[in-house]
């Protein structure tokens, strides 16, 4: 399900370049202009992200704990 979010929503638009993408450029040319709207906006890009990096390490966590 992670996954399916990080894909849809993650990178949602897909073209010309993924939205968080061109918030995460913007955010480190300095953020000039950038209102809370745009942090809210790349908070919400950001979580499918969020959450696909913990269920990976929950799963990674969890295998090497049985081969243990």
């Amino acid at each position: 399900m992670a996954a399916v979010a990080t894909v849809s929503l993650g990178l949602a638009p897909f073209s010309p370049e993924p939205h968080l993408f061109g918030k995460i450029k913007w955010l480190l040319g300095g953020a000039e202009g950038m209102a809370a709207t745009d942090y809210f906006d790349l908070l919400l890009h950001a979580a499918p992200w969020a959450w696909l990096g913990y269920e990976t390490y929950r799963i990674l966590r969890n295998s090497t704990k049985l081969s243990s």
